[in-house]
């Protein structure tokens, strides 16, 4: 009895353990990159907060049609397949939101007193760009 319980219990952790991966699911979406749009494959991947190493800037009440924005990508700079490093962006009180598409825009925005930057390190994600 001991030897059946015990062959339906692997059975069906085994079973958990192969379906578990089917049920996350994987889809696409887009990012702005110096001034464009690029593709992003959005994967049921975390990592540990605080430890992203590229880029990615938030705008968290921004313009219409404002997307995520990479700081880098492919083939530009230090990229290290999308382990996104969060950075929210917020429009200081007064400053209508206006679109924001690279990086090297939101450093402008800043520096222009626009925006405010913060590190948001409980966001960090994976995501890799098309």
């Amino acid at each position: 009895m001991r030897l059946r319980m015990t062959i339906v219990s692997a059975a069906a952790v085994t079973a958990f353990v192969v379906a578990t991966p089917a049920m996350a699911t994987t889809g696409t979406g887009s990012l702005f990159h110096d001034g464009a749009v690029v593709g992003t494959v959005v994967v049921p991947a975390h990592v540990a907060p605080g430890s992203g190493s590229d880029p990615f800037y938030k705008v968290t009440i921004g313009a219409t049609g404002q997307l995520g924005i990479a700081g880098v990508a492919p083939g530009d700079g230090p990229y290290r397949g999308g382990d996104w490093q969060v950075w929210l962006v917020t429009f200081n009180g007064g400053v209508t939101p206006y679109l924001l598409t690279s990086d090297e825009a939101v450093a402008a925005a800043e520096a222009a007193g626009d925006v405010t930057v913060t590190r948001a390190p409980d966001a960090d994600f994976r995501c890799p760009i098309t």
